[in-house]
C-alpha cells in the first residue's frame, strides 16, 4: 500500500523538530554589585541554565565574593559563578556585559577598561547592557565607544533602568526601560525577564533613560506635592487617613498619595512607617532629579519647578534626622516633626 505522500512529509517535518542542535553555552559578566545589582545579578544566575556562566565585579571585592558564595551555597540549579579582578577581566570572554553602577563617571570608566581589553571575538554580535541610571548624553556617549571598539554590528550597547527598588529587585519584579534597535529587543527581553517581569521599548539606544528621567522627575514633585497637601489637612485638624482616603478616591490620587503616603502610620508598609527607612533614597532622588534636569538643559525643554524641587530635596538631606531615608521623608522636614 503506497503511503500517503502528505502525511509521509509531516512525520519527517515532525522527526527534524527532535533533533535540534545543542543550545550554545552563554557567558555574562555582571558588574556593579550595589542594593539593586546584588538582587539583580542573584536573581539572573539562579535563571539560567547550569552550562552558563556569570563572572562578578565590584570595586568592593568582598560583596562579589559574598555573592559568589551565597549563591553557590543556595544553588540547586543556576549558572556557574566565577569571581573577577576587574570589570575587564569580567568581560573579556563575556557574551553579555550587564552594568548596574552609580554615575556616569563610573560608567564610563568601566567601559573604558572593558574596551581597553582584548575582548575575545564572538559569533553573535556582544550585548553591553547598561541598567545604570545616568543622563542620556554619557549613555549615548559610551554607546559611541562600544561602537568604535567593536566595529560591523559586533558589538550593542543598549540602557535599561529599571523601576521597582530594592523590593522589586529582590523579588524579581523589575520593570526595564529599554532604549535598543527594535532587532535586539527580543534577545535582550529573554536576558532582562530573568531579572524583572516587565520590559518597556521605548525606542533607540538612551530612549530608555529619557523615559526613566521624565518619570522620575514627575515623582519628584508629586512626592513634595503629596507631602504638602498632607501637611496642609493635618495642620487645619484632619485626620491623615480620612485625608488620604479623599485624595486617593478623588483627582489628586498618585503613587506618593496611595502607596507611599509620607504621613507615618497613614500605609503600614511605606517607609514613612518605618522611620522613613528603606523605599527610594532621598540622595537618588536627588541624583535623578539633577540627571532630568542636565537632559531637559540639552533638550531645551522647560522645567519650571525643577529648581525649587532640588532646593526642596537638598534642605532636607542636609537635616540630621533625614539624611540617608527615603525621599518621602520631605514630609517630615515640611512638617517639622522629629
Amino acid at each position: 500500500m503506497k503511503p500517503n505522500t502528505r502525511i509521509w512529509r509531516q512525520l519527517l517535518v515532525q522527526r527534524r523538530s527532535f533533533s535540534t542542535s545543542p543550545r550554545r553555552l552563554e557567558n555574562y559578566a555582571f558588574i556593579g554589585l550595589g542594593q539593586m545589582g546584588y538582587q539583580m545579578a542573584r536573581n539572573l544566575q539562579a535563571r539560567l541554565p547550569p552550562s552558563d556562566t556569570v563572572r562578578l565585579f565590584d570595586i568592593n571585592q568582598g560583596a562579589a565574593e559574598r555573592l559568589a558564595h551565597e549563591m553557590k551555597s543556595q544553588q540547586v540549579g543556576g549558572a556557574a559563578v566565577l569571581v573577577s579582578a576587574s570589570a575587564a577581566e569580567a568581560s573579556i570572554d563575556a557574551d553579555t556585559v550587564i552594568t548596574c553602577l552609580p554615575e556616569p563617571q563610573h560608567v564610563k570608566s568601566a567601559y573604558e577598561s572593558i574596551l581597553r581589553a582584548e575582548l575575545a571575538s564572538r559569533s553573535q554580535p556582544r550585548l553591553f547592557i547598561d541598567c545604570s541610571t545616568i543622563d542620556p548624553s554619557s549613555s549615548r556617549e559610551v554607546a559611541a565607544a562600544v561602537s568604535s571598539a567593536l566595529p560591523n554590528g559586533q558589538g550593542h550597547f543598549i540602557d535599561a533602568p529599571m523601576s521597582g527598588g530594592v523590593v522589586g529587585a529582590t523579588a524579581g519584579t523589575l520593570t526595564f526601560m529599554l532604549g535598543a534597535p527594535d532587532s535586539l529587543v527580543a534577545r535582550i527581553e529573554t536576558i532582562l525577564l530573568r531579572m524583572g517581569k516587565r520590559v518597556l521599548h521605548c525606542g533607540p539606544q538612551g530612549a530608555g533613560l529619557s523615559a526613566k528621567l521624565a518619570n522620575n522627575y514627575l515623582l519628584a514633585i508629586e512626592n513634595i506635592a503629596t507631602a504638602e497637601a498632607m501637611n496642609l489637612g493635618v495642620q487645619w485638624g484632619l485626620d491623615p487617613k480620612v485625608l488620604a482616603n479623599v485624595i486617593n478616591v478623588s483627582t489628586g490620587k498618585c503613587w506618593p498619595s496611595e502607596v507611599n503616603n509620607p504621613v507615618p502610620g497613614v500605609v503600614e508598609t511605606s517607609p514613612a512607617s518605618r522611620d522613613y527607612k528603606g523605599g527610594f533614597g532621598i540622595a537618588l532622588m536627588r541624583k535623578d532629579l539633577k540627571l532630568a534636569m542636565l537632559a531637559a538643559k540639552e533638550a531645551d525643554a522647560k522645567l519650571t519647578l525643577a529648581d525649587k524641587a532640588s532646593e526642596v530635596y537638598e534642605t532636607t538631606e542636609a537635616q540630621e534626622s533625614c539624611k540617608g531615608r527615603d525621599f518621602s521623608v520631605v514630609y517630615r522636614w515640611l512638617s517639622g516633626s522629629k
